[in-house]
């Protein structure tokens, strides 16, 4: 099984920045991409972020395009997520989520159902 944990949450103040990370069990994980979502109080879970399973390719929502990013250290078997700028509207609980294949194209990549493991979250909120 793989286990996905979250971390680097918090509460900040907008325009400050934070940075998440998700730390995977199992071998295989550089085999395959990663998503990060988001889900707000009484919103549905949102794409945030793609990478593919060397880094190479990578998809953001045009909501934290240029704010945010997404990048890999497969050695540590840890996923990270650089979040610039933040805006109240970025509070959220964030999931890691692991793909079934080294990447996606296109818009398979925003679709949670393209991921199989998940991890328990982690919150942010922004106060403005």
């Amino acid at each position: 099984q793989v286990q996905l944990v979250e971390s680097g949450g918090g509460l900040v103040q907008a325009g400050d920045s934070l940075r998440l990370s998700c730390a995977a069990s199992g071998r295989t994980f550089s085999s395959y991409a990663v998503g990060w979502f988001r889900q707000a109080p009484g919103k549905e879970r949102e794409f945030v972020a793609h990478i593919s399973w060397i880094g190479g390719i990578t998809y953001y929502a045009d909501s934290v395009k240029g704010r945010f990013t997404i990048s890999r250290d497969n050695a540590k078997n840890t996923v990270y997520l650089q979040m610039n700028s933040l805006k109240p509207e970025d509070t959220a609980v964030y999931y890691c989520a692991r793909g079934s294949g080294p990447t996606y194209s296109g818009s398979r990549a925003y679709y949670g159902s393209s991921y199989d493991y998940w991890g328990q979250g982690t919150q942010v909120t922004v106060s403005s």
